[in-house]
């Protein structure tokens, strides 16, 4: 039992996954855990409209 056990939270941590062991929501109030915030992505530049020649 420790971080190779997939079925342990330990197991689930080290994996970077989640489940029963690990879950998203809070058990005492049964809330959903906020997840850390994502880096924004890179806005992008909308096309040019093409010339017609």
């Amino acid at each position: 039992m420790g971080k190779g056990d997939r079925r342990t939270r330990r197991g689930k941590i080290y994996r970077s996954s989640y489940g029963i062991a690990r879950p998203h929501t809070d058990i005492v109030t049964g809330a959903a855990v906020a997840k850390p915030a994502a880096k924004p992505a890179a806005a992008k530049k909308a096309a040019a409209p093409r010339k017609k020649a």
